[in-house]
């Protein structure tokens, strides 16, 4: 006698915290998905993230049972820049700027050249960078690369949504239509 729980699809905007994995392992932690109501963890097809934040990397998450949209906006042939800010043990290098910005930048262990990616200083411990692509452990290891050790670091914006002001473990429903420009 219940109508259906969104028919069309669910999509969600989360501030993932920090200590949480995106896998559906129980094996793997505590998840994102024990955050969210029980009727949503059991949707067919399942809620799942678009692309993932690392266990100790927090901020904005989107979860979707959408698997053309995650496609979507993880293909990077779609280069949907997301925004993170990184807190550092040491002060950034001079020069990583134009490193990171050039697309020649090869990140030790690979070949391939990283796509160009936008870093901001915001103070002598704190930057932003803008990436395209998402590789693994990318921004840690573009940073390490430079000699810095991430403490913390958050995803504040993917594409034009930003995470603002709310608060960790808490979630959004966000609408699916007009996520053409996302």
């Amino acid at each position: 006698g219940d109508p259906p729980d969104h028919p069309g699809g669910l999509l969600l905007l989360m501030n993932k915290p920090a200590g949480r994995v995106c896998s559906h392992d129980p094996a793997e932690g505590p998840s994102v998905y024990g955050l969210l109501p029980e009727r949503w963890r059991r949707r067919n097809p399942p809620v799942t993230s678009v692309g993932r934040l690392d266990k100790d990397t927090s901020g904005l998450l989107l979860l979707t049972d959408l698997s053309p949209l995650v496609h979507r906006l993880t293909s990077p042939r779609h280069k949907v820049p997301k925004v993170y800010r990184a807190l550092l043990d040491r002060e950034l290098p001079p020069g990583a700027d134009d490193l990171f910005s050039g697309g020649t930048y090869v990140m030790p262990g690979e070949e391939i050249p990283c796509a160009p990616a936008l870093l901001k200083r915001i103070g002598a411990l704190e930057v932003e960078i803008t990436l395209t692509e998402g590789r693994y452990h990318q921004v840690k290891r573009m940073l390490g690369s430079q000699g810095c050790m991430v403490l913390e670091l958050t995803r504040i914006r993917f594409g034009t949504l930003e995470l603002g002001t709310l608060p960790p473990g808490r979630w959004i429903e966000l609408p699916i239509n007009g996520l053409v420009d996302l």
